[in-house]
């Protein structure tokens, strides 16, 4: 199950499930916003920060039956996740729609956002990603130190560099130059500050490294 704090969004990016590679919606999210795939999220599609998700209902799973309920009802009892359920709702799932909201609305009590296709979800999630950013950046506009790491992000052999480092995947590489923002600084950090950001298994992996 996942757990509030988990899975680390890092700053302005999306976190997607890996089976979405390819789809419609990644390709117009792709260029939009930072969009990273990752094979163990679960009964996520996407995560748009630490604390908030998106599971996604498409017209086929509607028609299908209720195995998407039980998905919805398995994520609510295991997860402490902020969860926004995005449904299609079309001429076919339309006669479907009001149980799903009642299931989603009343009983388990997430957010429910109806589009009409997966073009619609992209602008959807583009439009919640930002207002995120926005939220996040009040934070980081009042630190200016953290505005400095984040220009440097935009070096590509530094973060490739990081990439090496064993145990540490894009993710893992953006949250370390988004916290220490140099290699420098990442070397001399203590196994203590690595944890704060990697968890202690990886800490101690990039210390020896």
């Amino acid at each position: 199950p996942v757990t509030a704090g988990s899975i680390l969004v890092p700053y302005g990016h999306v976190i997607g499930n890996e089976k979405w590679r390819g789809s419609e919606i990644a390709r117009r999210l792709q260029g939009k916003i930072r969009l990273i795939f990752e094979g163990d999220l679960g009964l996520v599609d996407f995560h748009l920060s630490n604390r908030t998700c998106i599971l996604y209902i498409s017209e086929a799973d509607l028609v299908a039956g209720d195995e998407f309920k039980q998905r919805l009802v398995r994520f609510r009892n295991a997860s402490s996740l902020g969860g926004i359920v995005i449904v299609e709702k079309t001429q076919i799932s339309d006669q479907y729609f009001l149980a799903v909201q009642k299931l989603v609305v009343l009983e388990l009590g997430m957010v429910l956002l109806p589009v009409a296709n997966q073009g619609e979800a992209s602008q959807l999630i583009t439009q919640l990603v930002s207002f995120y950013v926005r939220e996040q950046s009040k934070d980081h506009n009042s630190n200016p130190f953290l505005r400095k790491q984040c220009s440097r992000l935009a070096e590509p052999s530094v973060f490739r560099t990081v990439q090496q480092i064993p145990g540490v995947g894009k993710t893992k590489a953006l949250l370390l130059l988004q916290q220490f923002g140099s290699i420098h600084r990442l070397c001399n950090a203590s196994v203590e500050e690595l944890e704060l950001v990697v968890g202690q298994t990886v800490a101690q992996q990039i210390h020896s490294f």
